[in-house]
């Protein structure tokens, strides 16, 4: 192999374990990761971007309302069935050709397999990806609390990179003022302001989402208003840019 054709294919292969990304995480189920996941992936897709949808863990369900959102099919990275060492590439074999990859998590940031330390959380995830994370907190009880839950999810674990908050079920424009000051002394960004509005969300049902093909419909018109709400609150263009800060990944 020559110079010129060793130092191309170095180059097409960094540019291959280079995807900007994003990890939605939350402290809790139920703070709106799906809802802003999904709304992400939808809006960057209706800017002309290809979005590879991610989800961590062995959910059917979120990945067809992922597929809805940008026209790819919906991927689960899970290093309980899988084992770690395969998050890297299954990662990148979906991502392929694609501009950003959003990568919503499950349950709580930290929670894994039972009795399994963070084995298949989202943190893990996130640190095998070398992505940020992007906290989505229920900022609806809180005031100034909310900076002492994020430090703690910040500070918890060095090696998982929280770069941005959205703040959920915001109440009024004095809520937010309130929320804005207290993270200041975080040091991390609010990314994005949803407010208290009548639920947006997937049909569901008692044993969880309703998956999409039973009720195409209404799936289209959720992941629609979704990516309404998510398009008007958040900064489209921090969060494309917190993507980029993303490490290169090396899957040998």
């Amino acid at each position: 192999m020559t110079s010129s054709s060793s130092s191309s294919s170095s180059a097409s292969s960094a540019s291959l374990s280079f995807v900007p990304r994003l990890v939605i995480a939350a402290p809790s189920s139920g703070s709106g990761k799906t809802t802003v996941a999904t709304g992400l992936m939808a809006a960057f897709a209706a800017r002309g971007l290809a979005v590879s949808p991610h989800k961590v863990g062995p959910d059917y369900i979120d990945p067809g309302y992922h597929a809805l959102a940008t026209g790819r099919v919906g991927r689960n990275l899970d290093a309980y069935m899988c084992g770690a060492e395969l998050i890297g590439p299954l990662f990148l074999h979906g991502a392929r050709g694609c501009d950003l990859a959003v990568v919503e998590g499950v349950m709580g940031l930290y929670d894994g397999a039972s009795g399994e330390g963070e084995l298949a959380s989202t943190a893990q995830v996130a640190k095998l990806l070398r992505a940020p994370v992007v906290l989505v907190v229920d900022a609806s009880s809180q005031a100034r609390s909310v900076a002492a839950l994020v430090h703690g999810f910040v500070s918890w674990d060095p090696e998982v990179r929280v770069g941005g908050v959205i703040l959920n079920k915001v109440a009024s424009d004095r809520h937010e003022e309130m929320l804005r000051e207290a993270l200041e002394s975080v040091g991390v960004p609010v990314m994005g302001v949803l407010r208290r509005v009548p639920q947006v969300g997937v049909p569901s049902r008692h044993l969880g989402l309703v998956p999409v093909g039973e009720r195409r419909g209404e799936a289209l018109a959720a992941v629609a208003a979704m990516a309404a709400q998510v398009s008007a609150g958040c900064d489209l263009g921090a969060l494309a840019g917190l993507a980029r800060s993303a490490g290169a990944l090396d899957c040998g």
